[in-house]
């Protein structure tokens, strides 16, 4: 591996790592909120399905799926049509 080579992939490693760390950040609730599933529209999810179908926000493909899910104000979710649980796997 040349100097160039190892200058790329050190790049890339930094770039992935930057990524984890703000998928995380984006999965951390914030204030008084809680996960509320099936009240997600596509493309609306707040990050991962519950059934593990993609890792990443806003990949939900259709409206109200019940693996999808949002933050919502603590208490609210329920009101909402949607479940505080993951469903079933």
């Amino acid at each position: 591996m040349n100097k160039r080579q190892a200058l790329i992939a050190a790049a890339l490693a930094s770039v992935c790592a930057a990524s984890a760390v703000t998928a995380t950040a984006a999965d951390a609730p914030k204030g008084d909120k809680e996960k509320c599933y099936g009240i997600a529209k596509a493309g609306q999810n707040d990050c991962a399905a519950s059934n593990g179908s993609h890792s990443c926000a806003g990949q939900a493909k259709m409206d109200n799926a019940e693996t999808e899910w949002k933050y919502v104000a603590k208490g609210t979710c329920e009101q909402a049509g949607g479940k505080t649980k993951a469903p079933a796997k």
